[in-house]
């Protein structure tokens, strides 16, 4: 097989006993740094373009602002939504869903924004390539499904960012991506080769030809994408999580952990179906490893199957139906136990309809009690399958997931106790009814029977009104549990309907009515998180208090109809005049609150004296009248001072105050350059700029159309 071209260095990053060498980058791969530097200046290696890497570059400068990155970003259609929707799997619980690629930043940040967008170019530009063993659309299927599956983990864990948990997903695997791009055509010979070697380790194929495998790669790549040393450590050993030597209850430990299960989910969705039973079963010691029961386990996977559909239809990538985890660990069949009449002992228990119909696993060392019992079993009607020891009956166990077993109590490797005790350990193994065959009546060891796991028995010699005995009361249980079974999805299901309306009604509550703005409550919400972004980084931010001048003299004079028209248009200009980046909130009936993250006092006085001058010159129709209405604004910034956002909001509110007091129709300060002492930003008459008489400010200048 030819090698292709080969990394300087010889044997590479493996010794020749294949023992890794000490860490040449002190990041977990085991790649030699000037062998990954030759890798990078061949110009090969995946890498960012277009709008992503100038993401990239600009989240590394020290003093950007959240509007030029939003600026950079919005040259990027799809890459919004994508940043959207990964804002709003990270935001699950907040009160209001992310709109806005502003909302998006507030919610990620910096470090996850350029994570995201390094994935997601990747995803974009090596959708296709060279090498033609690698299935490009299953490993990037399967890099998706890892990437909400790490969030989806992340949300229970509350350890680590969900976020930057999705990209650590999404890019999990890059190695193997990597070597496709660099090496198309030996890599290409080296995953066929995989694929017809039996027990094969794809890595050692990969070091074999390149001296370096996917794993450390991977690891390499990371590291210099500058990626936490914690992901890049667990990325590295995930798919070998025995040799790592992390802490039991660590950061690093978790986060392996969930790569490990992420790993499994990934397996199990793009598994043929036939092999997904199987594969589900190792789904739930891992789950364990991370305090999720088994229950916990199906609702996060089924919610990933969930949000793995609704990326894929995003990203215009296949996925595969995968049907609920529940019913993979145990089929959901229904099955009916029609009464058996009795019948004579030399007889075989009557046939059963189709609907009743069970998989039995006979597993029994001796051959000719096999045949008996699975003459009598199918002229009865159900299917059998047939296992001539314990290990051979967990295997076929797993695989056809039988509704009941029958097992012998003695076999040689692994009897029948042994066996039920493997099976009682895993998903599927749980709910199989168990029959023992045995020829002993001692109490003792039926009581030990039971106690292990063991439903019922069957005395050897099989009699078939006895074994049609035992069945009818398998079939009771089987049914009983297939009940509960239909319960729980019906409840999942209700429990699915009712917290879809429970975010409608969140945004309702969260929602003005009138104008469609945020309402008072969200608006509190919001500031709350934009005062801790600016304590976090010491950017400024500042607040807007805007109210509507005579607004109650239009309501007394026009009636509130004509009131309401008039809020909804002077909140559309409002709106219009505010910068990307601004939020707007109702908070009183004529009071409007509005957020200006990253700006600082003269910026935000600038942006109020646009608004001003918007409203001022909208003219608004309502109820056959033609009116000219103003505002007055306070605008206050946040300093170290303030103990709380309240604070701010006050200082704003004592700006209005004063641009009410000044004559109306203006916009005010009681800071200037964060001391005590007012400023006023224009005021009264918009041809001369001077002050307005008061008599004139408090009235807005009414036209009656109708005259």
């Amino acid at each position: 097989m030819a090698t292709g071209r080969r990394p300087a260095g010889g044997t590479g990053a493996r010794g020749h006993e294949g023992k890794p060498k000490n860490n040449q980058n002190g990041m977990g791969s085991n790649i030699d740094i000037r062998t990954f530097e030759q890798i990078k200046t061949s110009g090969d290696l995946p890498s960012p373009k277009g709008a992503a890497l100038a993401i990239i570059r600009l989240t590394r400068k020290e003093d950007l602002s959240l509007a030029e990155l939003a600026r950079v970003i919005k040259t990027d259609p799809a890459f919004v939504g994508r940043l959207i929707k990964a804002a709003n799997g990270a935001a699950v619980g907040a009160r209001r869903s992310i709109a806005s690629v502003q909302d998006a930043l507030m919610v990620l940040g910096l470090p996850s924004v350029r994570n995201m967008a390094l994935g997601f170019s990747l995803l974009s530009s090596y959708r296709n390539g060279g090498c033609k063993a690698f299935d490009y659309d299953r490993y990037w299927s399967g890099s998706l499904i890892m990437a909400v599956a790490m969030q989806a983990i992340a949300q229970r864990l509350r350890t680590v960012a969900a976020d930057e948990m999705f990209c650590l997903g999404l890019l999990a695997r890059v190695g193997e991506l990597a070597l496709a791009t660099i090496y198309p055509e030996p890599y290409s010979e080296v995953l066929t080769l995989h694929e017809t070697a039996e027990a094969s380790d794809l890595a050692v194929c990969e070091r074999t030809a390149f001296a370096m495998d996917h794993r450390e790669l991977t690891a390499a790549m990371l590291d210099d994408w500058g990626l936490p040393r914690l992901f890049v450590a667990s990325a590295a050993v995930f798919e070998t999580p025995h040799n790592a030597d992390f802490a039991e209850q660590s950061r690093e430990r978790q986060v392996l952990d969930a790569l490990c299960l992420s790993d499994a989910i990934r397996l199990t969705c793009l598994a043929d179906p036939g092999t997904r039973a199987e594969r589900a079963a190792a789904l739930y010691p891992l789950g364990d490893r991370l305090g999720m029961d088994a229950d916990a386990v199906n609702a996060l996977c089924d919610g990933v199957v969930a949000a793995w559909g609704e990326w894929g239809r995003m990203l215009q990538m296949a996925t595969a139906p995968v049907p609920p985890m529940a019913s993979l660990a145990r089929t959901a069949a229904e099955v009916v136990s029609p009464p058996l009449a009795s019948v004579p002992e030399s007889e075989p228990p009557h046939a059963v309809t189709a609907a009743a119909a069970l998989r039995v696993v006979v597993v029994d060392d001796d051959a000719a009690v096999r045949a008996m019992l699975r003459g009598m079993l199918e002229r009865a009607g159900h299917t059998v399958f047939e296992a001539d020891c314990g290990r051979q009956g967990m295997e076929l166990a797993l695989e056809v997931q039988p509704q009941m077993m029958l097992v012998d109590s003695a076999m040689p490797q692994m009897d029948g106790l042994s066996l039920t005790r493997a099976l009682r350990q895993t998903r599927i193994g749980r709910g199989i009814y168990i029959l023992l065959l045995t020829t002993s009546g001692d109490e003792e060891q039926l009581i030990e029977a039971f106690d292990n796991g063991v439903d019922d028995y069957v005395a050897k010699p099989v009699r078939p009104r006895m074994l049609a005995a035992r069945l009818r009361a398998g079939h009771r249980v089987i049914r009983l549990q297939q009940e509960v079974e239909r319960d729980r999805e019906e409840i999942r299901r209700f429990a699915a309907e009712l917290a879809v309306k429970n975010r409608r009604l969140q945004e309702a509550a969260l929602t003005d009515p009138l104008t469609g703005f945020p309402n008072r409550r969200y608006a509190i919400e919001r500031m709350q998180q934009a005062w801790a972004s600016a304590t976090r980084s010491g950017r400024p931010l500042c607040a807007m208090v805007i109210d509507i001048d005579a607004f109650k003299q239009i309501n007394d004079s026009h009636g509130h109809d004509v009131g309401d028209l008039v809020l909804r248009q002077i909140s559309a200009a409002i709106k219009q005049a505010l910068r990307a980046q601004d939020m707007v909130a109702r908070t009183g009936g004529d009071e409007f609150l509005v957020l200006c993250p990253e700006t600082d006092l003269t910026a935000a006085l600038q942006c109020g004296e646009r608004v001003r001058c918007a409203v001022r010159a909208a003219r608004v129709s309502a109820g056959g009248l033609s009116l000219s209405l103003s505002i007055s604004a306070g605008v206050a910034q946040r300093d170290t001072a303030m103990p709380d956002p309240d604070a701010l909001i006050k200082l704003a509110d004592q700006g209005a105050y004063r641009a009410k007091a000044l004559g109306r129709n203006r916009v005010a300060t009681v800071q200037v350059d964060g001391g005590a002492r007012s400023k006023d930003m224009h005021g009264g008459n918009d041809e001369d700029d001077t002050q307005v008489p008061a008599a004139h400010a408090v009235n807005p200048d009414v036209i009656d159309e109708s005259a």
